[in-house]
């Protein structure tokens, strides 16, 4: 079973059984559109603002190197997440512990694999239009009980601004950009595992 993380590590993804499947020729273009700007995506900056399914906030910033390394950092808690290529890696700072999981066995891995496809493994369950976005809803193949997200493409220009994750009861995260910058150089520093608050931190290889 596949996971998305943002801030701790989201709870299974649920599928909504009731949702029309969009045929392969209707969804086409629509795919094919945010594949190549998920793609184009190569390093990306952002400001990002998390919404939990009861309305509390966190906020902070975004950063994207592909293939394989994103970071969040929280402006609220010294918590993180980051990904360093391989692993994925969560640091609660009120435990002081961090925990770790291969990119590849959560959903995260769809963004940050080189080869970038929303077919295949996963495939786009919906497609619709609402309030100005394009909004494409992913599931994962072989196991659609694992829930699904949601991917908020803004029409004009053409951008993801935010995503969806909605959890096996029923409960949704939000995570909403601001201020993307693309096509910068990000400090190699930002993508590695450093230990906080030790006198000899440590580094993933």
């Amino acid at each position: 079973m596949k996971y998305f993380l943002s801030f701790a590590l989201f709870s299974a993804l649920i599928f909504m059984a009731f949702a029309p499947k969009t045929s392969a020729q209707t969804a086409a273009p629509d795919i094919l559109k945010a594949e190549t700007y998920l793609r184009g995506l190569n390093t990306a900056k952002a400001d990002f603002i998390q919404t939990a399914d009861n309305g509390s906030r966190l906020s902070g910033t975004f950063y994207l190197d592909r293939p394989g390394k994103l970071r969040f950092e929280y402006n609220e808690t010294d918590d993180f997440i980051v990904a360093d290529g391989i692993f994925i890696y969560f640091y609660d700072a009120e435990l002081s512990e961090q925990t770790n999981a291969p990119i590849g066995q959560t959903l995260a891995d769809f963004l940050l694999r080189k080869d970038l496809s929303l077919q295949g493994d996963l495939s786009v369950q919906n497609i619709t239009r609402k309030n100005g976005y394009k909004i494409l809803t992913l599931i994962q193949d072989g196991d659609a009980g694992a829930g699904a997200v949601k991917l908020f493409f803004n029409e004009a220009p053409y951008a993801l601004e935010k995503w969806q994750v909605i959890d096996a009861a029923g409960m949704k995260t939000e995570i909403t950009l601001r201020n993307m910058k693309r096509d910068m150089k990000l400090d190699s520093s930002l993508f590695a595992y450093i230990k906080p608050k030790s006198d000899k931190p440590s580094y993933n290889e």
